[in-house]
């Protein structure tokens, strides 16, 4: 069995001055921890309270700085300056993104206007349409679809209102966001440089095992992500174009949006395309044709099965079981953030097991220097 090797009393002794036990300790040495301990405490939980409405645009500013510095260092070597490389890059991600969120307001605006405008007509039709099914010919139906109709004229222009309402908290979340992308994508190297200088020796190999866990999974949750979430957007962009739905860019965005989210998925679109098609264009074949097609492959073969299959491959972290497990409960627990801080969590988790267990140097490292395990 083996045991540790014996270490001198002077070793010990000097051990024991610079790192003494709780019982060596003087009455104001535990004062002065005691009071240091509260007061860092209560510092955190302020500035976790205050810094809690823009954390998600801090945490997603550090990870679009890390995947865009690659690209911030090739125009830093054309340009020569940090300041306007860091802008370009930015500029690069921020302006389509305001394009088409400026143009789906516009779209949605317009919609909600015309429908808050022809409610009897929207009822008219809806109500002819539900008595062509064989089990409500005879239901009187009109007053439910009338209020309903009126339900979702009012929600449209709540959203609008709402979006209005809610500026000021987006220019500051849109602050926090560029301005931590700036700090992240210009002082990378500092940055790491400080965090590697603040880990004790002894935890290398975890601080390694870590690191690399958490850049592979974020690599390969961020890339299926994008890259699934596209695909399906561009299929329903394809099949509103074909059916000759209108709104086809406004609901490919809107797809690609809540489609990051496994239950409030892409079929939050196709459904309600699939009732417009049966109900105001009379095309119950394209319906179902959009139900089938949207359900079989956006939800179930690209949502549960290609996402996380795609993430796995290209984290080299996680199988597909587990990447599966961390994008679908990460979204549950934390939200939209949740796909990147689910596959975070899996992939810590894996690093500490992985250095606990296989790395015996691990277990030692808090030993001297001179001694080193028996066999």
């Amino acid at each position: 069995m083996t045991e540790p090797i014996a270490v001198a009393p002077e070793r010990r002794r000097l051990e024991r001055r610079v790192n003494p036990t709780l019982a060596e300790l003087t009455l104001p040495e535990v004062r002065r921890m005691m009071v240091t301990s509260v007061l860092f405490v209560v510092i955190v939980v302020l500035f976790l309270w205050m810094v809690r409405t823009v954390i998600i645009a801090a945490i997603l500013g550090v990870i679009v700085a890390t995947f865009m510095r690659p690209v911030f260092l090739w125009l830093q070597r054309k340009v020569g300056s940090n300041i306007v490389a860091s802008t370009l890059t930015l500029l690069l991600l921020i302006v389509p993104i305001a394009a088409l969120t400026v143009y789906s307001y516009e779209q949605i605006a317009d919609v909600a206007t015309y429908v808050s405008t022809h409610q009897d007509q929207i009822a008219d039709k809806i109500d002819s349409s539900l008595h062509k099914l064989p089990f409500a010919q005879s239901v009187n139906t009109g007053a439910a679809v009338k209020h309903y109709v009126l339900v979702a004229s009012n929600y449209g222009t709540n959203i609008l209102s709402g979006l209005r309402a809610t500026l000021a908290s987006i220019a500051i979340a849109a602050t926090i966001f560029v301005f931590t992308a700036y700090y992240v994508m210009g002082d990378a190297d500092n940055i790491m440089e400080y965090l590697r200088g603040r880990i004790p020796p002894r935890y290398g190999e975890l601080s390694t095992a870590l690191e690399s866990n958490v850049r592979g999974v974020l690599y390969g949750a961020i890339y299926s992500t994008v890259l699934t979430q596209t695909v399906k957007s561009l299929i329903i962009l394809g099949m509103n174009l074909i059916f000759g739905v209108p709104l086809s860019g406004v609901l490919a965005i809107i797809s690609f949006i809540i489609g990051f989210f496994p239950i409030v998925g892409s079929w939050s679109v196709y459904v309600p395309v699939a009732a417009w098609l049966a109900i105001f264009a009379n095309s119950p074949g394209k319906a179902v044709a959009m139900v089938v097609i949207g359900f079989f492959f956006n939800t179930i073969y690209i949502s549960t099965f290609l996402r996380p299959k795609i993430a796995a491959q290209k984290s080299n972290v996680l199988n597909f079981y587990w990447m599966l497990v961390a994008l679908v409960t990460g979204v549950y627990t934390f939200g939209l953030v949740g796909i990147l801080l689910g596959p975070m969590l899996i992939g810590l988790l894996k690093a500490i097991l992985d250095t606990i267990m296989s790395q015996p140097a691990w277990h030692w490292a808090d030993a001297p220097s001179d001694a080193s395990p028996a066999d």
